[in-house]
This record gives C-alpha cells, structure tokens and sequence, in this order.
C-alpha cells in the first residue's frame, strides 16, 4: 500500500484474526465493526502474532546483486535455520543498516509456513474475502517513529500482552533489532496463576480481577498470587534483554513500555520500573484518533497508523495471500474478451494478411521441431548420467546403513551397560524417601506398582485424601525438592461421595 491509499479506499478495516475483531477507520475516527462485510472502497490490513512466524537475522556478501538478493536469502534460511525442504514457507525480510560490516549485508528475515496464514485466516476472509496487508505484528511498531508519537532515540522494549501471545520487542535508533514471543498471553497467565494458587478459577474471574483490580489498593485472596505471577514474568523478560545486551551489543535499556490489549487498573510499568531498574511507561500512545470505545486495543491502532505512512516510512514485509483481482484487462477472462474482439477484427482484413501470418505460424513451428530435437538429444544424455549418479548413491547409502547399525547396536549396549552400573535406582531407598513426604501431609497410598518401558523408570502411587488439597501441596513439596531427581505427573483428582475420600494416582518418573 502507498501513500495514495486514502485516495483510492474511503475506509481502512483492521484485522484481529484471533479473537475476531474488527476496527474501521473513517478519517481519524475508529468505531469497533463487529459484522463486517466486503467493501472494494475498504482497504484491509491484518497481522501475524510473534508465535507465528520464525525471526533470524542472516548476513549476506554484498557481491550479490539486488535481483538475487531474495534467492540468496532463502537459500541460506532454509540451510541456517534448518527448515523442512518438502514446504514452501513464505519468506519477507527487512534490511538493517546498523553495521559496520564492509563485506556484507545484513536482514532480519521472517518466515511463515502458509498453512498457519490460511487456518489463522479462514474465519475473516468468508467475511471479507480480501486482505491487502498481513505484517508481522511487531514491524507495527516502526509507525509510532515514523508519526514521532515517540521522538526520541536509544534503545527501547515494547512488551505487550494479547489473549493467545505475548511478545518483546526491541528497537534501538528507531530501527527494528529482535523480537520474541513469550508465554505469558493471558491464556497462559491464567493456567499459571491456577497452578501458583493451587486450584482452578474460571478464566472470567481471573480476566476480571486481572481489569478491574488493582494490587495496591485490593486485599483479594488471589493478590499474593498475583504478584508471585508478575515477578516471574518480570524475571523472564530480565532474562531476554539479558541475552539481547550480549547478543547484539546493547549497553543499556532507555525505556521500557508495557500494556496488554485489555486494559487493566494495575500500573504494571511502575512494578517492573521497581524489579528491572529501568524506567518503564505504559503501552498506551495517543494516536490522534476518536473512537466510541473507552479502550481501543494498541495493535488495532497500529494497524491504522501504518496504513497512513508512506513506503519510505514504514517496513514492508507482506504476508498476505487475499489479494484482490487485477484489473479487468489483466484477468485472464478480460484477456479472453479482447481477443474475441480482435479475432472478429482479424477476420474482417484482407486475406493476405491471413497468408502472412500463417507463413510466419508455419516458419515458428519449424524452429521449434528443430529445438525440440536439439533438448531432446540433451535430456537423454543428461538422463543417463542421473541414472549412473543414483546407482552409486544407492550403494553409498547401503554401505552408510550397515555402518549406523553396527553403531547403534554398539552404542546401545553401552548404555545398558552404563545404566545397570551407575544410574541403576535403590527402589526401596526411594520409597521410603517417598513415604516419610506422604505421612507428613497426611496422605495415604493405597496401591503401589513400579514399571520401566524405554528405559524409563516409573513408580505408580494410588493416593488417598480426606482433602484435595493436601494431595496438590503435597504434588508441590514434591515437584519442588526433587526437581532434578524426579518429575511428578498427576492428571487428576477425583471424588468419591460413598468413602468421603479424594483418590489420585501420581506418577513418578525417575530422572
């Protein structure tokens, strides 16, 4: 899209393909869309969340020509990064002039396997059957540079929480550096927060109490659990710019700014000022528009912002397959109408110019006979050579099959081997370790079974409980002190209104 875009389309449709939301754009007025239909006046853009797509920086010799440039980078993705040759993946890039490399060019590439675009897309293409932008959700970020919402340089980190994905992004002289999905969408907060708190709540209590709540002033049951929720999210994102510092070279964070597309009463950017040092802003920018909507989800803002920038302005890395048609005299059907039209022409000229071209008809086919046989002669040759190449290939590969038997058949025995002698578990060690945890929460087994497939050695205790909540403190003391001896799994735990018991069979996998 150019910056013609508002004088070709007198409306812009953002697209939030994972929850199925819609925002259109009228001027500088943005009004939610909850039944949207297709318009030819309506330009449509829409955006792939960080878990989507694959991000790597690749460096390429800068003797490549432009025209090969894609060629060379594709290439090298599917050798660097190791991706699945039998796909076809769709590939965008952006360069990154921040170098001082002589001898090579450097991009952050992004890669999508067409598959996720047409599941993730399905639902807002029956309803609006075009999209002429999908973009990676964090090149959005480039508009808030480009409208100067944000004019100052150094090197910033965007966090920012949807329902099924979280991402960190971070740009550095207004130029895009790296980004990262995290798990911490609202989806995963909740199953996290369930586990800290020790039972399940509905997802609506928790993203009630998550908008409606703030820590500082509530004294709910769930506000220590919360905080133990933000403190290790806060954790993780010290982690990521940890490794971005040494990765590309960063010597400190300017600013921090983070939000989620639901508003939320606790001033989150102030709690990770506090645990980062850092100074922190919420991710909530006045973009000049007017909306009916008391909060107006930041990535559909975005989405608006990008399509009012000129191509010099913004990244283009488009993944849309939705294009629209072309126009009339480039479809294949106004093709076929016009050379209808020229055929009736024709046959209405004089005869000889009919001679002519049958002549010139009859001279091409002559040349192509004589073509045909001069690539047929070099199929067959080449054909034979392939034929030789692959009768030696296969004997190769026999030979390399007969080598890594006798390897793995060697290599199986040593582990047997070593297990029995070193890594072989005092079962009644352990059960007695296990037993002496059980009696100090009160809890009974009333079975036990022991079983070893693959080489994993699994304990099966049958646990029974006056209360639930025993069993799941018990999981935890457990989980906790021997994390790195075992790995505990419990699936369930389950009633029984005749005994007035609480029944559970966790599993024990030695590590």
């Amino acid at each position: 899209m150019k910056t013609k875009t508002h004088h070709s389309f007198s409306s812009v449709l953002s697209v939030n393909p994972y929850n199925d939301t819609y925002v259109n754009g009228v001027s500088s007025f943005l009004n939610v869309n909850n039944s949207p239909e297709f318009s030819k006046e309506q330009f449509a853009i829409s955006y792939l969340n960080t878990k989507e797509f694959i991000n790597a920086q690749i460096e390429i010799s800068k003797n490549i020509p432009d025209e090969d440039i894609f060629d060379a980078i594709n290439s090298k993705a599917y050798d660097e990064l190791a991706l699945d040759n039998a796909v076809e993946y769709q590939i965008q890039y952006i360069e990154t002039f921040n170098n001082l490399d002589e001898d090579n060019r450097y991009f952050h590439v992004f890669i999508v396997d067409p598959l996720e675009v047409t599941q993730t897309f399905t639902n807002p293409i029956e309803k609006i059957k075009y999209l002429d932008i999908i973009i990676p959700a964090p090149l959005l970020l480039k508009s808030l540079y480009s409208k100067e919402i944000i004019d100052s340089g150094g090197v910033h980190c965007f966090i920012y929480f949807q329902e099924n994905d979280a991402f960190i992004t971070i740009y550095g002289d207004k130029e895009f550096i790296y980004t990262k999905s995290i798990k911490y969408s609202l989806i995963d907060m909740h199953e996290r927060f369930c586990e800290l708190y020790g039972e399940r709540i509905e997802y609506s209590s928790f993203i009630d109490f998550y908008t409606t709540e703030n820590l500082k002033e509530t004294d709910s049951e769930y506000k220590e659990h919360f905080i133990k929720l933000y403190k290790e999210l806060f954790a993780n994102v010290n982690d990521i710019l940890t490794y971005a510092k040494r990765a590309f070279d960063i010597e400190s964070f300017d600013h921090l700014y983070i939000g989620s597309q639901v508003e939320t009463q606790t001033k989150l950017h102030e709690m990770l000022e506090v645990e980062l040092n850092i100074k922190a802003s919420e991710f909530d920018f006045d973009y000049g528009f007017q909306s009916n909507d008391l909060y107006v989800d930041q990535l559909h803002a975005l989405m608006h912002i990008y399509t009012t920038l000129s191509e010099s302005q913004r990244y283009e890395a488009n993944f849309t397959v939705y294009h629209r048609p072309p126009a009339f005299i480039k479809r294949a059907s106004g093709k076929l109408i016009l050379l209808t039209a020229a055929s009736f022409a024709l046959a209405f000229m004089y005869p000889v110019t009919y001679w002519i071209l049958t002549y010139a008809q009859v001279l091409q086919e002559d040349i192509l006979k004589q073509e045909y046989k001069e690539v047929h002669n070099i199929k067959i040759t080449r054909q034979s050579t392939i034929k030789n190449k692959e009768a030696d290939k296969a004997k190769s590969l026999t030979l390399l099959n007969i080598e890594k038997k006798e390897y793995v058949t060697k290599k199986n025995t040593l582990i047997k081997i070593h297990d029995v002698k070193v890594n072989y578990p005092m079962k009644a060690q352990l059960l007695a370790t296990l037993t002496k945890d059980l009696n100090k929460f009160s809890v009974k087994m009333e079975s036990l079974s022991y079983t070893e497939v693959d080489a994993l050695k699994t304990f099966q205790l049958d646990l029974v409980s006056s209360k639930d909540r025993k069993i799941t403190k018990l999981v935890q003391y457990l989980t906790k002190t021997y994390e790195n001896r075992f790995k505990f799994e419990l699936e369930s735990i389950d009633y029984d209104d005749e005994s007035k018991a609480y029944f559970s069979q966790l599993k024990v996998n030695i590590l």
